[in-house]
């Protein structure tokens, strides 16, 4: 990433404002699933959580919220709704592609519109057992579409379960969704005796 991605994010955060609804798939997600599939408490990771919508909804219930970003600026919107919300969040400037991440355990790792293959093999050192891992992300399709993001910053349309070897795969899908936008989407959990 770099001082380049940095000032591309902070430029997009000052220039437009980021959405404060949380991702319309997890909140789905946590209505419909089984009760006892769901987390009640604990420690929840953000990656690449920008301005905090995803980590305040978890933060709103409890969870202790680390939202990690390349982008000041979109870490210092995340702390200020934060504080308008009446919880509290941690903030982490981090480079996601050259700096390590924050250590575990963690019960809930979330990666929501940003994507790294190879964070996936980081990501079982990380969390708890039994922690889930939250993805979702634009697939190739997504390309008949919208030019952007470009090919570079896409899943392949079926990889997405196949970065999660170590993982017992709770949901799965791929699909367009309600923005118009072709994305899969992965719950996984953590065990002990893979």
């Amino acid at each position: 990433m770099g001082e380049t991605d940095r000032t591309k994010w902070d430029t997009r955060y000052s220039e437009k404002t980021p959405s404060e609804e949380p991702s319309p798939w997890l909140l789905r997600w946590f209505e419909l699933a089984d009760e006892c599939i769901l987390p009640k408490a604990g420690r929840v990771l953000d990656i690449a959580g920008g301005g905090g919508r995803n980590g305040i909804w978890f933060a709103k219930r409890g969870f202790d919220v680390t939202v990690v970003d390349i982008s000041p600026i979109g870490l210092e919107i995340a702390e200020k709704r934060a504080k308008e919300a009446g919880v509290t969040i941690t903030t982490r400037i981090l480079d996601l592609e050259n700096e390590p991440l924050p250590e575990g355990p963690w019960d809930v790792i979330l990666q929501i519109h940003y994507f790294d293959r190879g964070l996936f093999e980081k990501y079982p050192e990380l969390l708890a057992v039994p922690g889930l891992l939250f993805v979702e992300h634009p697939t190739r399709t997504n390309l008949v579409r919208h030019a952007k993001p470009g090919a570079h910053y896409l899943l392949e349309d079926g990889e997405l379960p196949e970065l999660c070897p170590n993982f017992v795969i709770v949901s799965y899908g791929e699909g367009w969704n309600e923005a118009g936008k072709h994305e899969a989407r992965i719950v996984a959990r953590r065990v002990d005796y893979l």
